[in-house]
């Protein structure tokens, strides 16, 4: 018998009979389990994969996405540090060290006002921006890579759903779904994962028995502890595990076997990291995140307080880039509809100067971005004031960026997921998808 207090999207499918219906075509039924609480349908998008760009420390919009008036940090006068020019969205501009970005941003959306309350901490901010929620004392909720992870699975055999080449810690993590919901860490471009990768010195046929002789001991201790959902857990993990040993996973890692132009497009290590995130999504890897804070450029990476904003230049030059290497090798392999790709960070900074002429934080308002994935692109979301420093319209709460994200890859931003405790919690904080940018 069905527990109608746990009923989900996925349950109605698979006991009405309607899996052969898709998810869009449930949404223009009227599906209630896709839907707002006024009975509104969700928007279902079309992207398969993502691609989560994450800028860690706190990338300035007024010196990036939302350029203003040029200020002077030597005179303490508040505005941009940078010029502005011109871009293919007509009537927006970005920083003048987005030069490859600008003459392609058809192919984005900005969001200039994404928003929280989170100002001068940074762990406690980029974990809001990963989960969609506040740091809780009783719960650890899930990052946004590990729902898609739970939601959609890997779209691939014997790779994993969520990888993440950044920093591994809670933020990024599975909270309350589980291990087998978290992600796969990497360290470098050059090679997978060496927790996995099996020693050359070790012969097929005696990895064979080694895995047979390991399944024995496995089986025996989990029918012994069949209640231990930690112990289902890591079985799973091992499992996985096991799977991406082989050559066909270490494969991915050959950057070498790209084009010697292509490569050099997509610039230094983060570029890179940038190349080998298309190599993953095309083995049927699902979501990656992708840090841009690995290598400080500036001895600070985006949190320029005090002087080190003078090489602020170099981090931005180096997002775009790679950005728009992305988006144009996405194009030319025909994944730039199927895969979203996300610019986050976890807040913005004010227009005024520090006494070091750097900036300061601010959470009132930012920006992040948005392309590809089959939305309706080349639309600028939202308007600051004239120092970006304040919303003036169409503001866009965490939840909300979130909300769009999973609308964007066909998954309920309401649906309602479990806890430890069987508490249902919905995927988001009650988030309403930014509907313009959907077909």
């Amino acid at each position: 018998m069905l527990n109608s207090d746990q009923y989900t999207r996925r349950d109605f499918l698979t006991h009405t009979g309607a899996a052969g219906l898709s998810a869009s075509a449930l949404a223009m039924l009227g599906n209630p389990l896709f839907a707002n609480e006024t009975g509104a349908p969700m928007p279902v998008g079309k992207a398969e994969h993502c691609i989560f760009v994450w800028l860690g420390g706190g990338a300035g919009q007024i010196d990036t996405w939302d350029p203003k008036r040029k200020g002077d940090p030597k005179n303490k006068k508040p505005g941009s540090y940078y010029d502005a020019i011109d871009t293919a969205i007509p009537g927006t501009q970005v920083c003048q060290h987005l030069s490859r970005c600008a003459p392609i941003l058809d192919r984005f959306n900005i969001v200039r006002t994404v928003h929280h309350d989170v100002i001068d901490e940074h762990a406690a901010a980029t974990n809001r921006v990963h989960t969609g929620r506040p740091t809780s004392g009783t719960i650890v909720y899930p990052s946004v890579g590990s729902i898609v992870a739970h939601q959609k699975g890997a779209a691939g055999d014997n790779v994993p759903a969520y990888v993440l080449m950044g920093y591994p810690n809670v933020t990024r993590g599975p909270g309350f779904l589980g291990t087998r919901h978290g992600y796969l860490y990497l360290t470098e471009t050059a090679a997978g994962p060496k927790g996995i990768s099996r020693p050359k010195d070790l012969s097929r046929e005696r990895n064979l028995r080694r895995e047979k002789l390991l399944q024995a001991v496995r089986e025996g201790y989990v029918n012994r502890h069949q209640e231990d959902q930690l112990i289902a857990d890591y079985d799973a993990a091992v499992e996985q595990a096991q799977a991406m040993a082989g050559p066909d996973f270490a494969r991915i890692f050959e950057l070498d076997r790209e084009p010697a132009d292509l490569r050099n497009g997509y610039g230094g290590e983060f570029g890179q990291r940038c190349l080998l995130a298309r190599r993953l999504l095309e083995s049927g890897v699902r979501f990656v995140e992708v840090s841009h804070n690995l290598n400080f450029l500036n001895g600070a990476g985006w949190d320029v307080h005090q002087a080190t904003i003078e090489d602020q230049y170099k981090l931005i030059e180096e997002l775009d880039i790679a950005l728009s290497s992305l988006v144009l090798d996405l194009e030319a392999k025909k994944m730039f509809d199927k895969t979203l790709i996300v610019v986050g960070t976890e807040f913005g900074r004010p227009p005024g100067f520090d006494a070091g002429g750097g900036r300061g934080h601010q959470g009132k308002t930012f920006s992040m971005i948005l392309a590809g994935g089959g939305l309706k692109n080349g639309i600028t979301i939202g308007q600051t004031d004239d120092l970006s420093q304040n919303i003036v319209d169409r503001p866009v709460s965490i939840p909300d960026f979130h909300a769009t994200i999973h609308c964007a890859l066909g998954i309920n931003p309401r649906e309602e997921l479990y806890d430890a405790d069987n508490r249902p919690v919905p995927i988001t904080d009650g988030g309403e998808p930014i509907r313009e940018i959907f077909s």
